[in-house]
């Protein structure tokens, strides 16, 4: 069964969503990420995808304070991403309650910080944050296109025993148009040992389970669910499947 993660965008303390990354497109759906986030709970979701847009934006964790509120108020198993980009920021994420940490940025800038953070943490708390756009990986809150290829990207990271891996296919995100399938299917059949986080596009329940007979272990989603495209009905009876 393929493993459904809601996500929480945070502006200013807020939940908020963005299309393509673009921050101009902000749209806030609540004041308060952790009433959100309990809601999620209570509908049987046990795992959380939190990004802090300002810490993307400013390179530096900034809603730190947030994910210490969720963590103190929720059982949910925390995954942060944005702004990690030193050992103080990775430390305050931990600190303040996440369970796992979303790494991009760095492990196209600095490799050998990332591979010491994998080190440091273990494999399985380090998630390698592959951001994809027209085939080359983008980084700094998608404000920046590298060099990197996304499929060689992926290669050199696995070689070094990377397994998590959340993909976001940046034309789909926000978009509500479907995930990019095609492309998540090439990546589990060149990585089959992967753990891939598929992100963007999701638009409604059935783009999940079109996932899940696509064989990815994982999804991200946000969108879909705060514009009442996937309802808490579909999702407790996906849920309930067993």
């Amino acid at each position: 069964m393929i493993e459904i993660i809601p996500a929480i965008d945070i502006i200013e303390g807020k939940c908020v969503r963005l299309t393509k990354g673009d921050y101009d497109t902000k749209k806030i759906y609540d004041d308060d990420p952790v009433e959100v986030a309990k809601k999620f709970e209570s509908y049987g979701i046990s795992r959380l995808h939190v990004v802090d847009l300002d810490g993307a934006k400013s390179q530096h964790i900034v809603n730190h304070k947030v994910i210490e509120k969720i963590a103190d108020h929720t059982s949910l198993v925390i995954d942060f991403g944005g702004g990690i980009k030193s050992d103080e920021d990775i430390d305050i994420a931990f600190a303040s309650g996440a369970s796992l940490v979303t790494i991009g940025s760095i492990a196209v800038k600095n490799p050998k910080m990332f591979y010491r953070w994998v080190e440091q943490f273990g494999p399985q708390k380090v998630i390698l944050g592959a951001d994809v756009k027209n085939g080359l990986i983008s980084i700094n809150g998608w404000k920046e296109e590298g060099n990197d290829e996304l499929m060689p990207f992926l290669k050199k990271y696995t070689e070094k025993g990377i397994e998590n891996v959340l993909c976001t296919d940046i034309s789909k995100d926000g978009m509500l148009e479907g995930p990019a399938i095609g492309l998540y299917k090439t990546i589990m059949a060149t990585f089959p040992e992967m753990h891939l986080i598929a992100s963007g596009g999701v638009s409604k329940m059935e783009d999940i389970i079109a996932l899940e007979e696509a064989g990815i272990p994982a999804v991200v989603f946000g969108k879909a669910f705060y514009e009442g495209k996937i309802t808490v009905d579909e999702l407790a009876k996906f849920l309930s499947r067993s």
